[in-house]
């Protein structure tokens, strides 16, 4: 009997920390993903002064597959360990949840305007991503970390 609680409480334990570990590993994820989509920004903004359409092309392309992977990182239980993401997320995750589709319209539009070599157009496109990320970061994302 007494080997029986041990092996439950033991069970228990070793879920607790996998779903820890797993918490934990979804801020990681999600802000390996956010570091990605900085820098394609950055990258398109340097490609848009060389006019290197391929790249703002492609860089877009990548911020658009992005966009999809988006929502997973945030599952409920993720919002702790060291994170920029707001508690609203999950409080208004339907409104939260637009967010990634928003981001993927944009970087699609982008991407035609820069396949096109559309110079006046890659120009309202990038500040048209740029409002998208701006306004999610405004409503989701903290100034500072929190532990």
């Amino acid at each position: 009997m007494l080997q029986k609680k041990y092996l439950l409480g033991g069970v228990a334990v070793f879920a607790a920390l996998l779903f820890s570990t797993q918490v934990f590993a979804q801020a990681d994820k999600r802000q390996a993903l956010m570091k990605n989509n900085n820098a394609a920004a950055k990258a398109i903004k340097a490609a848009v002064e060389a006019k290197d359409y391929t790249t703002v092309e492609a860089k877009a392309r990548n911020i658009m597959s992005n966009a999809d992977k988006i929502l997973g990182f945030f599952p409920k239980g993720s919002d702790t360990g060291k994170t920029r993401a707001k508690p609203e997320i999950w409080e208004k995750f339907d409104e939260f949840s637009k967010n990634p589709g928003k981001l993927k319209a944009a970087a699609n539009e982008l991407a035609d305007a820069a396949k096109a070599k559309d110079d006046a157009a890659i120009t309202a496109k990038v500040k048209a991503l740029g409002a998208v990320c701006s306004n999610c970061h405004k409503a989701f994302r903290a100034e500072k970390y929190s532990e």
